[in-house]
């Protein structure tokens, strides 16, 4: 364990974690020391007692009320014993822009544990001050943005895609000030880890090789230790990262998720999403959607996000060619191009498997992609909501269509499609042994009802609806009511349970709310 680090002269308080900090000793030159600035007043409005528990955390020494050392610790006014904080270095393309120098501006790595599990974590906080990073910026944060990436961490999380996730929210007691003045905040987050795409750019946009490789190394240590060693580790690590990346944008797409800054300092190397800014979630299907107010022309557009995945792994191969291939960088080039190549259809593979089970197919056939593709394209000519169509579709696996055509304003126009689905459960039912002389709904469903089982636990009901995301936040911001962004997160962490009393979260926003709804980077 790392001695304790104490940058303002303040005695740390006790170690609350078992911190093992790796980045901040193996890599001091990526980023430098930094302690969180002081807020004057801090309050803890919501803690992740799961994740704690999950992460070690010793609760028994560190009381979770609202204005004690829970909220001092959160806040970053007090250090914990065993921490090293430090702002990390990072570059990125923005837009597709190049910016050589980003970094933790308003973000501190408070340091890293070893988890419940085994897992190294990080354990970092959002809106914790300026740092040498901030670029002219506060570095602070508002309790709306921060309540935000709570909400849609949470949500994704409990639906089963990579994701930091947030153990802590504490009020500062100041203002942060944007288009007005808003009570300011700090976001505790976890993740596997926060090298970045734009980590990498950064030294290799400075030519400093030497810490370039040093940061592959350890990348590959934390997250791919397996290619320790290896004389083609590099090129093997950039296949992974490529992998990961695949996995989760379909996820992302599987669930109607919209980035919306899908820069490269914003994708991750473990493959977990990150930055929860002018994020949003798709209600009718709509592949040209955009929420962000900053993505005028629709880079990040829903139907976009698995393009511009593969144009990111393109810019991470080009940091990592001198590191390939280091007395002729250009030789590798053929290695990389092959694996951002295979992307698409890395991606279409893993897209097409979550589609599968959103369908309720559990045998793999050839025309399974014009199946979802044409049910995509039913819902998109109906203004159908991406969400409640697949739930739905869950009902008319039961036996019971009603539910499914009354949200298309032709119900008629779903009767072909949806033959052509139930031939197909019928067929592999068949092959399985399962089909039913007991009517529709036995043979689509199949005994019990199983199909029908398997796609509402894969098919959310309760999701973020832009509508009610901003009804919570603007009561925590306006009146400090946070019963509305309490109520909201229970319905998100049981996305899949109809729960009665909670049908109010799986209504879509009316849709001329969805038509002028905008999203605001906002921390």
């Amino acid at each position: 364990m790392n001695p304790p680090r104490d940058l303002h002269g303040v005695p740390p308080v006790p170690a609350v974690f078992r911190f093992d900090n790796s980045y901040a000793t193996e890599l001091a030159a990526h980023g430098v020391a930094w302690r969180p600035a002081i807020a004057p007043s801090p309050r803890l409005v919501w803690f992740n007692a799961a994740l704690a528990e999950e992460l070690g955390f010793d609760a028994g020494a560190l009381a979770t009320d609202p204005g004690g050392a829970a909220a001092r610790l959160f806040s970053g006014n007090d250090v914990p014993a065993g921490a090293a904080p430090f702002a990390q270095a990072y570059a990125g393309h923005q837009f597709g822009g190049f910016s050589p120098q980003l970094g933790d501006g308003r973000a501190i790595l408070l340091g890293e544990v070893i988890d419940r599990n085994g897992r190294r974590r990080d354990i970092a906080f959002k809106g914790s001050g300026r740092t040498p990073y901030a670029r002219g910026g506060d570095g602070k944060a508002a309790i709306g943005p921060v309540l935000r990436e709570v909400l849609i961490g949470e949500a994704m999380h409990a639906m089963g895609v990579p994701t930091t996730r947030a153990l802590a929210a504490v009020t500062t007691g100041e203002p942060v000030h944007r288009e007005t003045a808003l009570p300011g905040a700090v976001l505790t987050r976890v993740a596997s880890s926060h090298l970045r795409v734009g980590t990498f750019e950064h030294f290799a946009a400075r030519g400093e090789l030497d810490l370039l490789r040093q940061l592959a190394d350890y990348a590959i240590r934390r997250h791919d230790p397996e290619l320790e060693g290896r004389p083609d580790r590099y090129v093997r690590f950039f296949h992974a990262v490529a992998e990961r990346q695949a996995a989760l944008v379909a996820r992302w797409m599987n669930v109607g998720f919209i980035h919306g800054v899908m820069n490269t300092d914003n994708t991750t190397i473990s493959g977990e999403t990150i930055d929860y800014g002018p994020c949003a979630f798709m209600e009718a299907y709509d592949p040209r959607a955009v929420f962000s107010s900053i993505d005028t022309h629709g880079r990040y557009a829903y139907a976009n996000q698995p393009l511009i995945a593969r144009w990111n792994l393109a810019r991470f191969a080009e940091s990592l060619l001198p590191l390939i291939e280091p007395d002729d960088p250009a030789s590798a080039v053929p290695r990389v191009v092959e694996v951002i190549d295979a992307f698409p259809a890395r991606f279409e593979a893993f897209w097409l498997d979550g589609m599968r089970s959103k369908l309720g197919l559990s045998v793999a056939l050839d025309d399974d992609l014009a199946l979802a593709a044409d049910f995509l394209a039913l819902l998109e000519r109906q203004s159908i909501d991406f969400t409640l169509g697949f739930r739905r579709l869950a009902d008319a696996a039961d036996g019971d269509r009603t539910a499914l055509r009354a949200l298309a304003p032709d119900p008629s126009s779903l009767d072909g499609w949806l033959a052509r689905w139930r031939e197909r459960c019928m067929g592999e039912d068949a092959r399985d042994g399962a089909v039913s002389p007991g009517g529709p709904a036995s043979a689509a469903g199949g005994p019990g009802g199983e199909r029908a089982r398997r796609m509402r636990a894969a098919n959310p009901i309760a999701i973020p609806r832009n509508h009610k995301v901003e009804e919570a936040l603007a009561a925590a911001t306006l009146a400090a009511d946070y019963a509305p962004f309490e109520a909201l997160l229970a319905a998100l962490v049981r996305p899949c349970d109809e729960r009665p009393g909670l049908e109010e979260y799986a209504k879509p926003a009316p849709a001329e709310v969805t038509a002028n709804y905008r999203t605001t980077c906002g921390t």
